[in-house]
């Protein structure tokens, strides 16, 4: 049986989901099936329309949205709970060879879920499942836990010069 690894994208600069979808895509034209679990995000960006390319893909979002605006509720902390068991056992079958848990970095920043419940999810898996974890600020103990971890730094932003997000490029 192929191992599968655990990998980290996190880091302040832009492009950690961008490289989840990435993979999920290389994942897709090598014949893999794919799970993503959105875990903050409540916009349906442009590459969330790959469901309607292929049915071996499957995204879902499962938070209220991002915490920008609005503090953090019980129902957004129960929703994050529901969303790592619902995760936990796909990652645990054999539906899907990559499960890709956008965000997830963000529940765990904002006190949804612990590292530790995290990481038993993880210890839990299907050893065959390719197992991407995106955002911000991720834990020593995610970083020890990964197989390979990527940070994204920001060097230049052209955010900064007032550009909003473009269609197709940033969204």
């Amino acid at each position: 049986m192929e191992n599968g690894y655990i990998h980290l994208y996190t880091g302040n600069g832009k492009g950690k989901t961008t490289a989840a979808f990435g993979l999920a895509l290389r994942a897709l034209m090598a014949g893999k099936r794919v799970y993503i679990g959105q875990f903050v995000k409540s916009m349906k960006y442009n590459e969330t329309k790959i469901t309607e390319l292929t049915d071996r893909i499957r995204i879902e979002q499962l938070g209220r949205g991002c915490f920008l605006t609005r503090d953090v509720e019980q129902i957004d902390k129960d929703m994050a709970a529901e969303a790592l068991e619902k995760c936990s056992e796909l990652m645990q079958g054999n539906d899907y060879e990559v499960v890709i848990l956008d965000e997830l970095t963000i529940a765990i920043h904002f006190g949804l879920i612990t590292d530790e419940q995290v990481l038993e999810a993880l210890a839990k898996r299907n050893s065959a499942v390719e197992v991407v974890i995106t955002g911000r600020y991720a834990s020593d103990k995610l970083v020890k836990a990964a197989d390979l971890v990527t940070e994204m730094r920001e060097v230049k932003h052209y955010y900064q010069q007032g550009v909003l997000s473009r269609d197709g490029i940033d969204r």
